[in-house]
């Protein structure tokens, strides 16, 4: 399975990786037909092992390659890589105000949408980033570390469906209704993960770029929706962060 995958262009992969991430949104939204609400002991955890584990890969599988192409090109790293990285989290926070003032105006399932769109497209560029880079054989570009990424992801997709659909159960919708609604929260990531990696794979001098900016998204993911969401439970947090970037380490050490 895992030579079928690598034999593979780079789009495929990230294609492939990121309707996992999709389906992962679709599991946790479909728990709706099954409980009333998350498991507050399960889920530090699994957000713990997702930031972990995506924190890791913002510098193994996204900034390392990045340093790595500015080299090759003759690219001034910290020209480069700082405002890339910056401009990632800079970018999610100005659409995340942009979201607040729109949430206002809109109807739920309007919100719903345009919330979770602006949420999950940083997520597929990243994905589809770290796989185009494949494309251009950099030592610190690997198909683990671009999995791992995407797993990363997929972990944390799965209570964010069940956030959105369980609650819009309890406000009055169908079950089939809000596992709709949260199950398409990641409809948008296979997309922009598919047009990540054709941008990098088509103009290679953006790739640096690029993979910092992606760097900087995921950063401000972690930081800003995983580890408030698992921080009332600290000790479980703090170790499961540890546990994901600890496997995220391992593997991209061993594999990549």
């Amino acid at each position: 399975m895992i030579e079928w995958f690598c034999s593979l262009a780079p789009v495929w992969q990230a294609l492939s990786a990121s309707l996992f991430m999709w389906a992962m949104t679709a599991a946790g939204a479909a728990t709706v037909f099954f409980f009333g609400s998350t498991n507050k002991y399960i889920m530090p955890w699994m957000l713990g092992i997702a930031a972990g584990v995506m924190t890791a890969a913002s510098f193994w599988s996204l900034l390392l390659p990045a340093a790595e192409m500015c080299g090759e090109l003759g690219f001034s790293e910290p020209a480069v890589l700082t405002p890339g990285f910056f401009l990632g989290g800079a970018v999610l926070f100005l659409c995340g105000r942009i979201f607040e003032r729109a949430g206002t105006r809109g109807g739920r399932e309007a919100m719903i949408v345009f919330s979770v769109t602006l949420h999950n497209v940083p997520e597929g560029l990243c994905v589809g980033v770290a796989f185009g880079a494949l494309a251009y054989g950099l030592p610190g570009a690997s198909v683990v570390g671009a999995l791992l990424l995407a797993l990363g992801i997929g972990l944390q997709n799965f209570p964010e469906g069940a956030a959105i659909s369980l609650p819009l159960r309890q406000s009055g919708f169908s079950r089939k209704r809000a596992f709709f609604w949260g199950q398409i929260s990641g409809a948008a990531e296979p997309f922009a993960a598919v047009f990540g990696a054709l941008l990098v794979m088509c103009v290679r001098a953006v790739l640096p770029f690029s993979l910092a900016f992606a760097a900087g998204a995921m950063i401000y993911v972690v930081a800003s929706e995983l580890l408030p969401e698992c921080a009332e439970s600290r000790e479980a947090c703090a170790a499961a962060v540890t546990v994901g970037f600890s496997l995220m380490m391992l593997m991209d050490t061993l594999f990549g």
